[in-house]
């Protein structure tokens, strides 16, 4: 195999990627089940810190085959690494109860030695309101209204001043989130599909994810275009609001490094799918036949082929090129052994040349 750019010949308008990371669904099928998958999922974020990955992401979804409670995945993940980071990529907030979240993610977070980083978001999903319950605004009305509730909650603001007896607490007590990490709030972020998210999130103070769905683009725009006008708005609202750097931004793409024949046919099958069925591609076993893809949205491309010309469309690619960090969308019906090679070939491959650096073994 050869690597056609020499390490040090970085794009001028190429960001050098200061941390590499992975988004996984921890899915599992009807045959090996729901424990299983769990035991995988944990396998994987074992292996990605051993290759000197710096982040592990987990899909929440609920209802179906993959991952709906990701706290308690991360705490036990957490128990089995000591450097990676653990986040949530994303959590709807339109579903959660803010407070709740927020002890649950204080709890986690010391677990796991401050290693916690949630994505979030108020995407206007209000598609299981009959298990959740039904509110009186709309879905994303309610998802931000819980959102400021949570930050509030999980910086330490008092929730409460008790002003009568038998309240549970004594009189004058200002209650607080506990356990509480005093640092949490700072690694939290947005994930954003929208130019609008992206405003919203520099000026909560949050960082931001794009992931492998946009929705609001310019008639005409691609994909890459779009994400690199997401992530300049953010930057450039953060700098207005707050006269600061903004931190750095994370974008999940799916970049497979076919090392083999076999493997570069594989995903090249895998980069059909995704471009003709969309989000309905590669489904677990048993999982549930997804609703109709709303119309207008774009679907992030497969960066697939051979190591050179997977670094070629990456170096392409204007929202690639304009992030900070990468974070690898592993294809969620693949098994645990293709999803560990697909980790492994990226990291010895094409990363490097990138401008990463792996973490130091822990």
């Amino acid at each position: 195999m050869t690597i056609a750019v020499p390490a040090g010949a970085l794009p001028a308008s190429f960001r050098p990627k200061q941390r590499l990371g992975f988004n996984t669904r921890v899915s599992f099928n009807d045959e090996a089940g729901p424990a299983q998958g769990l035991r995988d999922g944990i396998a994987l974020f074992k292996h990605a810190e051993q290759l000197g990955y710096q982040s592990g992401w987990a899909y929440q979804r609920h209802f179906d085959h993959y991952l709906s409670s990701p706290l308690p995945f991360f705490a036990a993940a957490g128990q089995h690494t000591r450097r990676i980071t653990l986040g949530s990529a994303v959590i709807p907030m339109r579903y959660q109860d803010p407070i709740l979240l927020a002890e649950a993610a204080g709890t986690t977070d010391l677990l796991i030695d401050g290693r916690l980083e949630l994505a979030i978001s108020t995407g206007a999903n209000g598609a299981f309101d009959a298990v959740f319950g039904a509110v009186d605004t709309d879905a994303r009305t309610e998802a931000k209204r819980r959102q400021t509730r949570f930050l509030s909650a999980i910086a330490g603001d008092v929730l409460h001043t008790v002003v009568e007896p038998g309240q549970g607490a004594p009189q004058c007590a200002k209650l607080r989130v506990t356990p509480h990490s005093p640092t949490l709030r700072a690694r939290i972020r947005q994930g954003s599909a929208s130019l609008s998210s992206a405003v919203q999130a520099a000026e909560l103070g949050i960082g931001l994810i794009s992931g492998t769905v946009l929705h609001d683009q310019t008639e005409g725009e691609t994909f890459g275009q779009y994400q690199a006008r997401i992530i300049e708005i953010f930057r450039a609202t953060w700098r207005k609001t707050w006269a600061t750097e903004p931190p750095p931004v994370a974008v999940a793409a799916s970049i497979l490094v076919g090392t083999t024949a076999e493997l570069r046919e594989k995903y090249a099958a895998y980069d059909l799918e995704r471009r003709t069925k969309g989000i309905a591609a590669s489904r677990p076993k048993g999982a549930l036949e997804p609703a109709n893809q709303p119309a207008g949205i774009l679907i992030s491309p497969v960066f697939q082929g051979t190591p050179d010309q997977v670094i070629e469309a990456v170096f392409n690619d204007p929202g690639l090129a304009a992030a900070d960090e990468l974070v690898l969308f592993l294809p969620p019906a693949f098994g645990l052994a293709e999803n560990a090679r697909l980790l492994t070939d990226l990291a010895q491959t094409v990363a490097p040349i990138l401008g990463w650096s792996p973490a130091a073994a822990p």
